[in-house]
Protein backbone atom coordinates (compact mmCIF):
# COMPACT_ATOMS: atom_id res chain seq x y z
CA UNK A 1 0.00 0.00 0.00
CA UNK A 2 1.32 3.11 -1.18
CA UNK A 3 1.63 6.28 1.24
CA UNK A 4 1.35 9.11 -1.34
CA UNK A 5 -1.85 11.28 -0.89
CA UNK A 6 -4.85 11.63 -3.19
CA UNK A 7 -7.40 14.62 -3.13
CA UNK A 8 -5.79 16.61 -0.44
CA UNK A 9 -5.49 13.83 2.06
CA UNK A 10 -3.38 11.03 3.22
CA UNK A 11 -3.83 7.82 1.64
CA UNK A 12 -5.35 6.21 4.82
CA UNK A 13 -7.82 9.08 5.90
CA UNK A 14 -8.95 8.96 1.91
CA UNK A 15 -9.76 4.73 2.30
CA UNK A 16 -11.58 5.79 5.29
CA UNK A 17 -13.19 8.79 4.09
CA UNK A 18 -16.91 7.16 3.68
CA UNK A 19 -17.04 5.47 6.92
CA UNK A 20 -19.22 6.81 9.34
CA UNK A 21 -20.35 9.67 7.40
CA UNK A 22 -23.45 11.42 9.71
CA UNK A 23 -26.25 12.87 6.84
CA UNK A 24 -28.05 14.54 9.86
CA UNK A 25 -25.38 16.01 11.66
CA UNK A 26 -22.83 16.40 9.29
CA UNK A 27 -18.92 15.09 9.89
CA UNK A 28 -18.68 11.57 11.05
CA UNK A 29 -20.38 9.66 14.19
CA UNK A 30 -17.88 6.73 15.09
CA UNK A 31 -18.88 5.10 17.68
CA UNK A 32 -17.38 2.03 19.72
CA UNK A 33 -18.72 -1.18 18.08
CA UNK A 34 -21.47 0.34 16.33
CA UNK A 35 -20.95 -0.71 12.30
CA UNK A 36 -18.91 2.33 11.49
CA UNK A 37 -15.83 1.40 14.68
CA UNK A 38 -16.28 -1.98 13.42
CA UNK A 39 -15.86 -0.79 10.02
CA UNK A 40 -12.52 1.04 11.20
CA UNK A 41 -10.91 -1.86 12.95
CA UNK A 42 -11.17 -3.82 9.83
CA UNK A 43 -9.22 -1.13 8.47
CA UNK A 44 -6.50 -0.75 10.82
CA UNK A 45 -6.20 -4.57 10.68
CA UNK A 46 -5.52 -4.35 6.81
CA UNK A 47 -3.60 -1.22 7.07
CA UNK A 48 -1.19 -3.14 9.34
CA UNK A 49 -0.54 -6.12 7.21
CA UNK A 50 -0.04 -4.54 4.38
CA UNK A 51 3.09 -3.06 5.86
CA UNK A 52 4.27 -6.29 7.44
CA UNK A 53 2.76 -5.91 10.88
CA UNK A 54 1.09 -8.06 13.17
CA UNK A 55 -2.17 -7.14 14.66
CA UNK A 56 -3.56 -8.12 18.16
CA UNK A 57 -6.54 -6.71 20.13
CA UNK A 58 -5.69 -6.54 24.26
CA UNK A 59 -8.08 -7.25 26.87
CA UNK A 60 -9.37 -3.75 26.63
CA UNK A 61 -10.27 -3.49 23.10
CA UNK A 62 -7.38 -1.81 22.15
CA UNK A 63 -5.39 -2.41 18.80
CA UNK A 64 -1.71 -3.14 18.65
CA UNK A 65 0.37 -3.56 15.29
CA UNK A 66 4.00 -4.52 15.63
CA UNK A 67 6.69 -3.84 13.75
CA UNK A 68 8.99 -6.29 15.72
CA UNK A 69 8.78 -9.05 18.23
CA UNK A 70 6.51 -7.21 21.26
CA UNK A 71 8.44 -6.48 24.35
CA UNK A 72 9.35 -4.28 26.84
CA UNK A 73 10.62 -0.70 26.53
CA UNK A 74 8.95 -0.57 23.39
CA UNK A 75 8.39 2.69 20.99
CA UNK A 76 4.51 3.61 21.18
CA UNK A 77 2.59 5.67 18.88
CA UNK A 78 -0.91 6.30 17.78
CA UNK A 79 -4.42 7.36 18.62
CA UNK A 80 -7.93 6.81 18.37
CA UNK A 81 -10.50 5.88 15.76
CA UNK A 82 -13.58 6.76 17.47
CA UNK A 83 -15.62 10.18 17.06
CA UNK A 84 -18.12 12.48 18.49
CA UNK A 85 -21.67 12.78 16.92
CA UNK A 86 -20.86 14.46 14.07
CA UNK A 87 -17.21 15.39 14.23
CA UNK A 88 -14.37 15.71 11.90
CA UNK A 89 -12.32 13.49 9.93
CA UNK A 90 -8.96 14.19 11.61
CA UNK A 91 -9.62 14.19 15.01
CA UNK A 92 -8.08 10.52 16.23
CA UNK A 93 -7.46 9.00 12.63
CA UNK A 94 -4.80 11.24 11.85
CA UNK A 95 -2.51 10.29 14.80
CA UNK A 96 -2.84 6.66 12.94
CA UNK A 97 -2.36 7.13 9.81
CA UNK A 98 0.53 9.16 10.38
CA UNK A 99 2.24 6.68 12.51
CA UNK A 100 1.66 4.40 9.87
CA UNK A 101 3.22 6.34 7.88
CA UNK A 102 5.98 7.24 9.27
CA UNK A 103 6.68 3.19 10.33
CA UNK A 104 6.52 2.66 6.32
CA UNK A 105 9.00 5.18 5.52
CA UNK A 106 11.60 3.91 8.09
CA UNK A 107 11.30 0.50 7.10
CA UNK A 108 11.37 2.04 3.24
CA UNK A 109 14.56 3.22 4.28
CA UNK A 110 16.00 -0.05 5.68
CA UNK A 111 15.84 0.71 8.95
CA UNK A 112 15.58 -1.93 11.78
CA UNK A 113 14.70 -1.02 14.60
CA UNK A 114 16.42 -1.75 18.62
CA UNK A 115 13.34 -1.73 20.07
CA UNK A 116 10.18 -3.01 19.47
CA UNK A 117 7.84 -0.71 17.67
CA UNK A 118 3.95 -0.59 17.88
CA UNK A 119 1.07 1.84 16.28
CA UNK A 120 -2.17 1.61 18.80
CA UNK A 121 -5.93 2.71 18.37
CA UNK A 122 -7.45 3.36 21.65
CA UNK A 123 -10.83 2.24 22.35
CA UNK A 124 -13.57 4.72 23.18
CA UNK A 125 -11.46 7.80 23.76
CA UNK A 126 -14.29 10.26 23.37
CA UNK A 127 -16.59 8.87 25.55
CA UNK A 128 -19.29 9.60 22.91
CA UNK A 129 -21.07 5.76 23.48
CA UNK A 130 -20.74 5.13 27.16
CA UNK A 131 -20.12 8.68 28.22
CA UNK A 132 -16.79 8.10 29.92
CA UNK A 133 -13.38 9.00 28.17
CA UNK A 134 -10.40 7.67 27.23
CA UNK A 135 -12.52 4.38 28.27
CA UNK A 136 -9.78 2.30 26.49
CA UNK A 137 -6.46 3.44 28.40
CA UNK A 138 -8.46 4.41 31.55
CA UNK A 139 -9.06 0.33 31.78
CA UNK A 140 -5.95 -0.16 30.43
CA UNK A 141 -3.59 2.14 33.37
CA UNK A 142 -6.72 0.94 36.14
CA UNK A 143 -7.97 4.09 36.17
CA UNK A 144 -11.27 3.02 36.18
CA UNK A 145 -12.65 -0.51 37.20
CA UNK A 146 -14.12 -2.90 35.20
CA UNK A 147 -17.25 -3.08 36.98
CA UNK A 148 -18.13 0.30 36.43
CA UNK A 149 -17.64 0.35 32.78
CA UNK A 150 -19.19 -3.26 31.89
CA UNK A 151 -22.65 -1.11 33.55
CA UNK A 152 -22.09 1.75 31.72
CA UNK A 153 -25.19 2.31 29.35
CA UNK A 154 -25.31 4.07 25.66
CA UNK A 155 -28.24 6.45 24.89
CA UNK A 156 -30.35 3.36 23.97
CA UNK A 157 -29.81 1.82 27.60
CA UNK A 158 -27.45 -1.06 25.98
CA UNK A 159 -24.50 -1.64 28.77
CA UNK A 160 -20.60 -1.81 27.76
CA UNK A 161 -21.08 -5.62 28.66
CA UNK A 162 -24.21 -6.32 26.36
CA UNK A 163 -22.57 -4.46 23.39
CA UNK A 164 -19.25 -6.55 23.77
CA UNK A 165 -21.16 -9.23 23.67
CA UNK A 166 -23.12 -8.82 20.76
CA UNK A 167 -19.89 -8.35 18.38
CA UNK A 168 -17.95 -11.00 20.38
CA UNK A 169 -16.11 -9.42 22.60
CA UNK A 170 -15.27 -10.86 25.76
CA UNK A 171 -15.33 -8.31 29.09
CA UNK A 172 -14.36 -10.93 31.51
CA UNK A 173 -10.99 -9.73 31.41
CA UNK A 174 -10.96 -6.53 31.44
CA UNK A 175 -8.99 -3.96 33.53
CA UNK A 176 -6.05 -3.04 34.30
CA UNK A 177 -3.06 -4.85 31.94
CA UNK A 178 -0.02 -4.66 33.72
CA UNK A 179 1.73 -6.31 30.98
CA UNK A 180 0.71 -4.16 27.91
CA UNK A 181 1.96 -1.14 29.99
CA UNK A 182 5.20 -3.00 30.54
CA UNK A 183 5.37 -3.06 27.15
CA UNK A 184 5.52 0.53 26.73
CA UNK A 185 8.47 2.36 26.69
CA UNK A 186 7.22 5.73 25.45
CA UNK A 187 4.17 6.33 23.59
CA UNK A 188 3.89 9.57 21.52
CA UNK A 189 0.67 10.83 20.12
CA UNK A 190 0.21 12.80 17.18
CA UNK A 191 -3.26 14.78 16.67
CA UNK A 192 -4.96 17.73 15.04
CA UNK A 193 -4.47 20.64 17.14
CA UNK A 194 -8.13 21.90 18.68
CA UNK A 195 -7.77 25.49 18.80
CA UNK A 196 -5.47 28.19 17.12
CA UNK A 197 -2.45 27.71 18.57
CA UNK A 198 -0.61 27.29 15.07
CA UNK A 199 -2.45 29.76 13.20
CA UNK A 200 -1.63 32.21 14.89
CA UNK A 201 2.07 31.28 15.16
CA UNK A 202 2.32 30.71 11.08
CA UNK A 203 3.62 27.01 12.36
CA UNK A 204 2.47 23.45 10.66
CA UNK A 205 3.68 21.83 13.63
CA UNK A 206 3.98 21.89 17.67
CA UNK A 207 4.83 20.02 20.87
CA UNK A 208 2.46 19.57 23.93
CA UNK A 209 3.42 21.10 27.05
CA UNK A 210 0.28 20.04 28.94
CA UNK A 211 -3.27 19.40 29.28
CA UNK A 212 -5.43 21.65 31.49
CA UNK A 213 -7.53 19.56 34.13
CA UNK A 214 -11.38 19.03 32.98
CA UNK A 215 -14.08 16.78 34.16
CA UNK A 216 -17.94 15.74 33.32
CA UNK A 217 -20.87 15.81 35.27
CA UNK A 218 -24.52 15.56 34.99
CA UNK A 219 -27.07 17.91 36.30
CA UNK A 220 -30.86 16.56 36.91
CA UNK A 221 -33.77 19.14 37.73
CA UNK A 222 -37.03 17.49 39.01
CA UNK A 223 -40.61 18.90 38.28
CA UNK A 224 -44.22 18.35 37.81
CA UNK A 225 -44.93 16.45 34.30
CA UNK A 226 -47.94 18.10 33.15
CA UNK A 227 -49.95 18.66 30.11
CA UNK A 228 -48.87 21.78 27.93
CA UNK A 229 -51.97 23.48 27.32
CA UNK A 230 -54.45 22.67 30.33
CA UNK A 231 -51.83 23.71 32.73
CA UNK A 232 -51.83 27.10 33.55
CA UNK A 233 -48.47 28.87 33.74
CA UNK A 234 -48.83 30.13 37.08
CA UNK A 235 -49.23 26.42 38.31
CA UNK A 236 -46.23 24.79 36.94
CA UNK A 237 -43.13 23.25 38.30
CA UNK A 238 -41.34 23.12 35.17
CA UNK A 239 -37.42 21.45 35.59
CA UNK A 240 -36.86 23.36 32.21
CA UNK A 241 -36.98 26.99 33.64
CA UNK A 242 -34.17 25.97 36.22
CA UNK A 243 -32.49 24.15 33.26
CA UNK A 244 -31.94 26.72 31.12
CA UNK A 245 -30.85 29.18 34.09
CA UNK A 246 -28.64 26.31 34.57
CA UNK A 247 -26.99 27.02 31.25
CA UNK A 248 -26.81 31.14 31.40
CA UNK A 249 -25.43 30.57 35.37
CA UNK A 250 -22.64 28.09 34.07
CA UNK A 251 -21.40 30.98 30.95
CA UNK A 252 -21.29 33.25 33.99
CA UNK A 253 -19.25 31.00 36.33
CA UNK A 254 -16.76 29.88 33.23
CA UNK A 255 -15.99 34.14 32.53
CA UNK A 256 -15.20 34.69 36.15
CA UNK A 257 -12.61 32.67 36.01
CA UNK A 258 -10.39 33.88 33.48
CA UNK A 259 -8.95 31.01 30.83
CA UNK A 260 -11.44 28.64 31.96
CA UNK A 261 -13.72 26.96 29.95
CA UNK A 262 -17.14 25.13 30.80
CA UNK A 263 -19.81 23.81 28.44
CA UNK A 264 -22.98 22.51 28.45
CA UNK A 265 -23.61 20.36 25.41
CA UNK A 266 -26.28 17.88 25.71
CA UNK A 267 -29.50 17.94 27.20
CA UNK A 268 -32.39 15.53 28.06
CA UNK A 269 -36.18 16.49 28.36
CA UNK A 270 -38.61 13.39 29.99
CA UNK A 271 -40.63 12.58 28.14
CA UNK A 272 -39.48 15.02 25.91
CA UNK A 273 -43.10 14.99 24.09
CA UNK A 274 -43.57 18.79 22.05
CA UNK A 275 -46.53 19.01 24.08
CA UNK A 276 -45.89 17.93 27.36
CA UNK A 277 -44.15 20.05 30.77
CA UNK A 278 -40.97 17.87 31.05
CA UNK A 279 -40.92 16.10 34.70
CA UNK A 280 -37.11 16.39 34.92
CA UNK A 281 -34.30 17.69 32.45
CA UNK A 282 -30.90 16.26 32.57
CA UNK A 283 -27.82 18.14 31.18
CA UNK A 284 -23.98 17.85 30.26
CA UNK A 285 -21.45 19.29 32.08
CA UNK A 286 -17.65 19.58 30.80
CA UNK A 287 -15.54 22.54 32.52
CA UNK A 288 -11.65 23.25 32.45
CA UNK A 289 -8.99 25.50 33.53
CA UNK A 290 -5.44 25.44 33.79
CA UNK A 291 -5.33 23.67 37.07
CA UNK A 292 -6.95 21.45 39.15
CA UNK A 293 -7.59 23.87 41.80
CA UNK A 294 -9.43 26.19 39.35
CA UNK A 295 -11.52 23.73 37.68
CA UNK A 296 -12.71 22.30 41.08
CA UNK A 297 -13.26 25.66 41.90
CA UNK A 298 -15.50 26.97 38.27
CA UNK A 299 -17.01 23.35 39.19
CA UNK A 300 -17.96 24.47 42.71
CA UNK A 301 -19.34 28.02 41.96
CA UNK A 302 -21.64 26.17 39.34
CA UNK A 303 -23.04 23.96 42.19
CA UNK A 304 -23.76 27.62 44.30
CA UNK A 305 -25.44 29.09 40.99
CA UNK A 306 -27.49 26.85 39.97
CA UNK A 307 -30.39 24.16 41.61
CA UNK A 308 -30.21 21.19 40.42
CA UNK A 309 -31.73 18.39 41.83
CA UNK A 310 -28.35 15.82 41.20
CA UNK A 311 -25.38 17.03 40.43
CA UNK A 312 -23.41 13.83 40.07
CA UNK A 313 -19.40 13.70 38.95
CA UNK A 314 -18.77 11.22 35.73
CA UNK A 315 -15.34 11.62 34.87
CA UNK A 316 -12.55 13.76 36.18
CA UNK A 317 -8.64 14.24 34.89
CA UNK A 318 -5.84 16.33 36.55
CA UNK A 319 -3.71 19.04 34.90
CA UNK A 320 -1.16 16.79 33.24
CA UNK A 321 1.92 18.09 32.12
CA UNK A 322 4.12 15.93 29.50
CA UNK A 323 7.47 14.43 30.62
CA UNK A 324 10.16 17.12 29.64
CA UNK A 325 12.64 14.77 29.05
CA UNK A 326 11.00 13.48 25.85
CA UNK A 327 10.18 16.68 24.94
CA UNK A 328 12.95 17.60 24.79
CA UNK A 329 14.03 14.88 22.58
CA UNK A 330 11.37 15.59 20.55
CA UNK A 331 13.11 18.71 20.18
CA UNK A 332 15.85 17.50 19.04
CA UNK A 333 14.61 15.34 16.57
CA UNK A 334 12.25 17.99 15.03
CA UNK A 335 13.98 21.04 15.79
CA UNK A 336 13.08 24.43 17.22
CA UNK A 337 9.01 24.57 16.64
CA UNK A 338 6.26 25.82 19.10
CA UNK A 339 5.41 24.33 22.62
CA UNK A 340 1.24 24.72 23.26
CA UNK A 341 -0.85 23.43 25.62
CA UNK A 342 -3.81 21.31 25.26
CA UNK A 343 -7.56 22.29 26.51
CA UNK A 344 -8.42 19.00 25.15
CA UNK A 345 -7.91 15.07 26.94
CA UNK A 346 -6.17 12.85 25.18
CA UNK A 347 -4.92 9.09 25.87
CA UNK A 348 -1.52 10.18 26.03
CA UNK A 349 -2.53 12.24 28.74
CA UNK A 350 -4.46 9.12 30.76
CA UNK A 351 -1.11 7.54 30.16
CA UNK A 352 1.14 9.76 31.76
CA UNK A 353 1.30 8.81 35.13
CA UNK A 354 2.43 5.40 34.50
CA UNK A 355 5.01 6.12 31.40
CA UNK A 356 6.99 8.93 29.52
CA UNK A 357 4.03 10.60 27.46
CA UNK A 358 4.08 13.31 24.84
CA UNK A 359 2.46 14.57 21.70
CA UNK A 360 2.99 16.35 18.89
CA UNK A 361 0.17 18.82 17.05
CA UNK A 362 -1.07 19.64 13.30
CA UNK A 363 -1.76 22.56 12.58
CA UNK A 364 -5.77 22.92 11.69
CA UNK A 365 -6.38 26.12 9.38
CA UNK A 366 -10.18 26.44 10.66
CA UNK A 367 -9.48 26.19 14.71
CA UNK A 368 -12.43 24.27 14.57
CA UNK A 369 -13.03 20.76 16.42
CA UNK A 370 -15.27 18.60 17.43
CA UNK A 371 -17.23 19.62 14.38
CA UNK A 372 -17.25 18.90 10.44
CA UNK A 373 -15.47 22.09 9.53
CA UNK A 374 -12.50 20.36 11.81
CA UNK A 375 -9.44 20.10 9.02
CA UNK A 376 -5.72 20.03 8.19
CA UNK A 377 -3.79 21.22 4.89
CA UNK A 378 -2.08 18.19 3.10
CA UNK A 379 1.10 19.92 3.43
CA UNK A 380 0.48 20.15 7.22
CA UNK A 381 0.02 16.42 7.47
CA UNK A 382 3.06 15.58 5.96
CA UNK A 383 5.09 17.68 7.56
CA UNK A 384 3.63 15.84 10.53
CA UNK A 385 4.65 12.51 9.14
CA UNK A 386 7.85 13.81 8.97
CA UNK A 387 8.22 14.88 12.36
CA UNK A 388 6.53 11.56 13.65
CA UNK A 389 9.29 9.55 11.55
CA UNK A 390 12.52 11.92 12.85
CA UNK A 391 11.40 11.24 16.70
CA UNK A 392 10.39 7.56 15.84
CA UNK A 393 13.87 7.29 13.75
CA UNK A 394 15.94 8.71 16.64
CA UNK A 395 14.84 6.80 18.98
CA UNK A 396 14.80 3.09 17.49
CA UNK A 397 17.73 2.99 15.17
Amino acid sequence: MSSTANDGLLVGLREIADVGRDAQRGGYSRHLWQSADLELREWFAERATALGLDVETDRNGNLWAWWGEPGDDALVTGSHLDSVPGGGPFDGPLGIETAFQAVERLRQRGVVPRRPVAVVAFAEEEGSRFGVACLGSQLMTGAISPERVRALRDADGVTFADAARRVGFDTAHLGRDPEALARIGVFLELHVEQGRGLIDLGAPVAIASRILAHGRWTLTFRGQGNHAGATLMSDRDDPMIAAARAVLEVREAALAIPGSRATVGRLLAVPGGSNVIASSVSLTLDARAASDEETRALVASIADRVAASEFVENSWSPEVHFDQALASRLTDAIGDVPVLPSGAGHDAGVLSPAVPTAMIFVRNPTGVSHAPEEYAELDDCLAGVAALESVVGSMIA
